[in-house]
């Protein structure tokens, strides 16, 4: 009996080990969690090279873009550079789902299976239309393949001025917001963001949001030699955001643990066609930690005057 073209990527599991990029510790040799999702794209990106369906086949040969479209991570330990990972990747896809879902856990030395990254992905295979449309996609990846990434529309005509846009789409919020023109290096498949650029609209966010508000990570690091920590993030794809189109980003904070940690959302936007299309969502908890020395840092309490700035409460609000 033949073997169908998804029967491996479907029902086996894979390992494969993964070191975090250089360009991922910025502080000490801390690796930050936008470089764990890495790990997690890639471990997933494996998955299918292991299942001979490579994201490079799938597009040369079929005309289908690999599209992660969904990561959820929570990090348990820190990565530092040079650390070498054991991804596990196992097929999650329910029976008729339409989808494809994976579950990935890294493991690290000195760490029980699953505990140093637990994550899920989600990913979609999306027609490519912009070279060569081709309607010759295998019936078994027909059932994964999409026309475009989401569906997810607002509706109302938006104002013609982009600020104007930006400060509605702030009004009555704790938040941040900027406006910007997508750029060449955050996309894939000729046209449009991948999920790594959002991952680094999501670390953009943070950091301007921390500025804006007088806590900015070089004025904590400089003074206290507190970093940002997060422990979980989870972003998805709601429509696609297409190159050199202007992507409104807003920066929410929508929760204070106590005095350890607080969860934000970062949604995106565009204007297209008269309509505001929010294209991504997703949320990032934070916390702080104090460096002890080169090697270690240890979680802290983030005191009154951090909070009263995180929850925009400062003298200057």
């Amino acid at each position: 009996m033949t073997e169908s073209l998804t029967s491996t990527l479907l029902t086996t599991s894979t390992t494969v080990p993964l070191r975090p990029r250089y360009e991922g510790s910025n502080i000490c040799t801390w690796i930050g969690f936008k470089h764990v999702n890495y790990l997690v794209e890639e471990a997933v990106l494996e998955h299918f090279r292991a299942a001979g369906l490579s994201s490079r086949r799938l597009f040369e040969e079929f005309g289908l873009g690999l599209d992660v479209v969904e990561l959820d991570t929570r990090i348990r330990t820190a990565f530092h550079l040079d650390d070498v990972g054991i991804a596990r990747v196992e097929p999650a896809t329910g029976a008729g789902s339409g989808e494809l879902s994976f579950a990935v856990t890294i493991d690290k030395d000195g760490y029980g299976p699953g505990r140093a990254v637990a994550a899920t992905a989600r990913v979609v295979l999306r027609r490519e239309r912009y070279i060569d449309p081709t309607s010759d996609v295998p019936a078994e990846l027909a059932p994964f393949t999409v026309d475009a990434i989401g569906d997810a529309v607002w509706t109302d005509a938006p104002p013609a001025d982009p600020d104007v846009v930006l400060q509605r789409l702030l009004a009555g919020r704790n938040a941040y917001g900027w406006r910007q023109r997508i750029p060449y290096p955050y996309c894939h498949f000729n046209e449009r963001l991948q999920m790594s650029g959002y991952l680094r609209q999501m670390e953009a966010a943070a950091d301007l949001f921390l500025a804006d508000r007088g806590i900015s990570i070089r004025q904590l690091l400089d003074g206290r030699r507190w970093i940002p920590v997060v422990p979980h993030s989870r972003i998805w794809m709601l429509a696609e955001a297409l190159l050199e189109e202007d992507l409104y980003t807003v920066y929410t904070v929508d929760e204070v643990f106590k005095d350890l940690t607080y969860r934000s959302t970062m949604d995106t936007y565009v204007v297209r066609d008269r309509r505001l299309i929010h294209t991504a969502t997703g949320s990032i908890t934070h916390g702080y930690a104090k460096i002890q020395n080169r090697r270690d840092w240890t979680l802290v309490n983030i005191d009154a005057p951090v909070l009263d700035a995180i929850r925009g409460a400062g003298p200057d609000r």
